[in-house]
Order: structure tokens, then sequence, then C-alpha cells
């Protein structure tokens, strides 16, 4: 079994309930969910010019599974496509939830066209990694051999809030707070 660090994002709907939908859809395939953030409220990341989009609810998970890297892209790609993203949106369209595979906790890397971990724009993002932190604190990225703790405090924040504790992806029992 891995440990796999996942960032989550919701601007469409019930951001909440498609952030928390998502957790339950990923255990229910055996992806087990150990541990969430806080719920973050952070702006819309859009092209350069663009109106800003709706603002995004984000957390972070850390979830032990025995899929491969390829099979844990595929089974989050299969649960936004249930939860109604649509594959064939624009860039940084609005979407009712998004998730990717930030972190291993064993430092694997993973280089292909179309997955890359850890991912490659994590440590330019408060919006990642300030959840991140709450749930992989001391895990190092193993391309900048630094803590994600240290990303963190490093990223500017601004734009990101913490608006809601650990407890919101535990309403339903998937899990019970974070574990660092």
């Amino acid at each position: 079994m891995a440990v796999v660090y996942l960032g989550l994002g919701a601007n469409l709907g019930d951001r909440e309930a498609n952030l928390r939908a998502a957790l339950a859809r990923l255990a229910a395939a055996g992806a087990h969910v150990v541990a969430v953030s806080s719920l973050y409220r952070s702006d819309a990341v859009v092209p350069p010019g663009e109106p800003p989009g709706p603002e995004y609810f984000n957390a972070a998970a850390a979830v032990e599974t025995d899929l491969a890297p390829r099979e844990l892209l595929a089974l989050a790609k299969r649960v936004e496509r249930d939860l109604g993203r649509r594959p064939d949106a624009p860039r940084w369209s609005p979407r009712p939830i998004d998730m990717d595979l930030l972190l291993y906790a064993d430092g694997r890397v993973v280089d292909a066209p179309d997955l890359a971990v850890p991912h490659p724009l994590m440590h330019e993002r408060a919006f990642v990694l300030l959840p991140l932190a709450e749930v992989a604190p001391g895990v190092v990225h193993p391309r900048l051999r630094r803590r994600v703790r240290e990303l963190a405090s490093a990223v500017d924040p601004a734009g990101v809030e913490r608006v809601r504790g650990p407890d919101w992806a535990s309403d339903d029992g998937l899990v019970g707070g974070t574990d660092s």
C-alpha cells in the first residue's frame, strides 16, 4: 500500500458536497482516505486577461491505495466525470470537482505525458500547499528536496482562506480528521 496525497478543488455547485462525494467514491473504489485537511476558499486561476471565475473550495487528502499511479489517475478521472466534470471543457474553466495526484509519501516520481508526480506546479500554489501542509507537513518533495511545510511557509497565501476545519469531511464518517 502506498500513501498518496491528493489535491481536491471545486468551484461549481455545492462545492463542499462535491468534495465529500469525490472522497466517498474514492473510498468505495478501495482508496482508503486516512486524513483530510481543512477546507480552504481560494480565487480561481484564470488565464491572464480573463474575468475571475467562481471561487474554489480546496482541500488535500492522504489516501492509502495499492493502485498504480496510472490506475489511481484513471479512478480520479472517472470520479470527476461521474460528478459532472466535462473532460472536453477548456482548461481553467469552472468545474464541480478537480482532483490532482500531488505526491507519493515514498518519494515516487512519475514523468509521463499524461501524468507528472509530484505535481509540477504544486510548489507555486498556496491553495495546494496550505491544505497539503496539514496532512503531509514532513513529506519531502522528491525534486525540490524540501518538506511540504517549508514549501507552504514560502508561498504567498494571498487569496486563500481557511473556512472550516477537517471536520467538513467527517460529517459523513469518511475520515476522522488529520494524521500527520
